[in-house]
């Protein structure tokens, strides 16, 4: 590998390995099975799981049309479309957390009516930890399974089409085969994207033990109180992403 090319490479290697090595340097591994014996912290990671698991389920039943439309369909406006649907990836969290209130919450421009009309309140709820979730994890699968809707060969679905199946058939027999890889991969994205969300959480659902308080919102509370105990719930959440990503993606990623 060139010079001028590997040393930066080298740095950005370290970059972004160093604060991970720090937080497994300075971990309290002596109390560490103290510090996790705790039932609130695997009452937090298991409402992060159950949450980031129905956040992605969500994103897959909505996402993979949505990809299907940016893809495969041409109409006035899709690269404005477009830009709106990633808009979550570049926004701050805290901001669509707003967002989600102002739309969802009791006086919002949705809420209001599922309020009056259902009962139904979504701030504050393990149901919204879901939908803030969602919000942020689910341009993450959409990205991917549009760009493998773009590299996979539509030829495939005329043929099929041209032999006498719907179109909504040639795309459950046909494209849904020939993308999987893509779609398992971004699901597997946004399941860890989820798993990490914060500010959207935080300020549609806020902070409440057993009901919407996630692994990351675990983390910040310990960091004011005991950061030992911090770095101890740092660690599941650096094991659990390490083991997703490491054990599921790379092996989609390499298969599609």
């Amino acid at each position: 590998m060139p010079l001028p090319l590997l040393v930066p490479a080298l740095l950005g290697l370290a970059f972004l390995l160093l604060p991970l090595l720090a937080l497994v340097i300075r971990a309290p591994w002596s109390g560490l099975s103290e510090q996790l014996s705790s039932p609130e912290v695997w009452q937090a990671l298991r409402l992060s799981l159950l949450c980031a698991t129905s956040a992605t389920v969500l994103s897959l039943l909505v996402g993979v049309p949505l990809a299907w439309l940016l893809a495969r369909t041409d109409f006035p406006g899709r690269g404005f479309v477009r830009a709106l649907v990633t808009l979550p990836l570049v926004l701050p969290p805290v901001v669509g957390g707003v967002a989600l209130l102002l739309a969802f919450g009791r006086g919002g421009v949705i809420g209001q009516w599922l309020d009056a009309w259902f009962g139904i309140t979504l701030p504050f709820t393990t149901t919204g930890v879901v939908l803030a979730e969602t919000f942020v994890a689910m341009p993450f699968l959409v990205i991917s399974v549009e760009g493998t809707l773009r590299a996979a060969d539509p030829r495939y679905e005329e043929a099929a089409t041209t032999l006498g199946a719907s179109r909504f058939t040639a795309f459950r027999r046909v494209t849904l085969p020939l993308i999987a890889p893509g779609i398992a991969a971004g699901a597997v994205l946004a399941w860890a994207r989820a798993l990490g969300e914060f500010g959207a959480t935080i300020t549609f659902a806020g902070n409440f033990p057993g009901r919407t308080q996630t692994m990351p919102l675990a983390v910040y509370l310990a960091l004011q109180n005991d950061p030992a105990a911090a770095i101890a719930l740092s660690l599941v959440l650096l094991a659990v992403s390490i083991a997703v990503l490491a054990g599921l993606r790379d092996r989609w990623m390499s298969a599609s």
